[in-house]
């Protein structure tokens, strides 16, 4: 029994027998792309992807398509200024009124065009991939960038109802952004991709308690609308997260990516043993030592004791999408390989 891609992970989230686990590169940062594209003779990720033999085609509709008529961002959380790091204070660092927040001029879904997004799905459609797509929909991020990380963090405590009402805004142009843009892929789509990164190296950036006040009630909103249109959901989420699971099981997310492999509670074993029944796995494949560092050999073997942990319901992929220009082809090549066995 040979499947297409797209039936394979179909199979793999509705936990029916599939001929083989699922594989997906994830997406290289643009000069490792460059170095990729040089090996296999392809000038874009798409045929890139294609190339290796990728069951999932993450086409994003977050970026490229706000066409605002005077050139305006999306987001502005700097009024204008580019930020040299996540602590720069945002333009509501010191707002303590909620009225402010509704004098700024938050982005209009109007705006958006997806047509792009459209040909380039149209064009893969032929090979029959697992797609992943809608809006990244980053609003843990961005509420962060409106505040600066610091006092996003503190104003939890000390102006919780000014966090709230700028949550509430980003989301909202989120969940209709996301409507519009599930109601013009029509079905297109398989799967709602989107990525809040939730934790360090070591723990959560925020209490479980906090994420239930600030953040879950948007995630559902978010989760709620995609399961809507039928579409599985799939969380990127880095860090040390195993703590928050349960409560993304609790709103619905299908798969967990990238599984960040050197993080606290994230190891294959525990990630297996305490969610499996309830969780695909995407990713795993350390790309902090064993990719950039170890030899092909030593990859394959990683990649068939994460196949053997995890079981069926696993997606071999990079611990990290956006792989790094000191990721080999060679290591690529192993991991690809080594996940193509039955």
């Amino acid at each position: 029994m040979i499947l297409t891609s797209r039936e394979r992970i179909k199979a793999i989230f509705e936990g029916r027998p599939s001929d083989r686990q699922g594989f997906w590169l994830g997406k290289p940062k643009d000069e490792t792309n460059e170095k990729y594209f040089e090996y296999f003779n392809v000038d874009n990720e798409d045929d890139l992807g294609l190339k290796l033999g990728n069951d999932i085609m993450w086409i994003s509709s977050e970026w490229d398509t706000y066409r605002h008529p005077e050139s305006k961002p999306m987001f502005d959380p700097y009024g204008g200024k580019q930020a040299k790091g996540l602590g720069d204070a945002g333009i509501f660092a010191d707002v303590e009124d909620v009225s402010e927040i509704e004098k700024h001029e938050w982005p209009d879904p109007k705006y958006l065009d997806f047509s792009a997004v459209i040909e380039r799905i149209d064009k893969i459609a032929p090979h029959n991939k697992f797609i992943f797509g809608g809006m990244w929909c980053s609003f843990f991020h961005k509420v962060c960038n409106y505040f600066g990380m610091e006092n996003y963090f503190i104003k939890m405590h000390t102006s919780p109802k000014v966090v709230e009402a700028v949550t509430e805004k980003i989301v909202d142009f989120y969940v209709e952004a996301n409507r519009r843009c599930f109601e013009a892929m029509g079905d297109k789509l398989d799967a709602f991709f989107f990525g809040n990164d939730f934790g360090s190296q070591e723990n959560l950036l925020i209490s479980p308690e906090l994420f239930k006040r600030f953040i879950f009630p948007g995630f559902k909103r978010l989760v709620d609308l995609a399961k809507s249109y039928n579409l599985k959901v799939v969380l990127h989420s880095c860090g040390a997260i195993s703590r928050i699971i349960p409560l993304l099981i609790e709103a619905g997310v299908d798969a967990l990516h990238p599984l960040q492999a050197k993080a606290k509670g994230m190891d294959a074993e525990t990630l297996a043993r305490e969610f499996g029944k309830d969780l695909v796995f995407i990713g795993g494949v350390d790309t902090q030592e064993l990719l950039p560092f170890g030899t092909p050999e030593e990859v394959k073997a990683e990649v068939r004791r994460l196949k053997k942990v995890f079981g069926e319901r696993y997606i071999v992929s990079p611990s990290h999408e956006a792989l790094l220009p000191n990721v080999s082809v060679e290591n690529v090549i192993a991991m690809r390989d080594a996940a193509f066995e039955e």
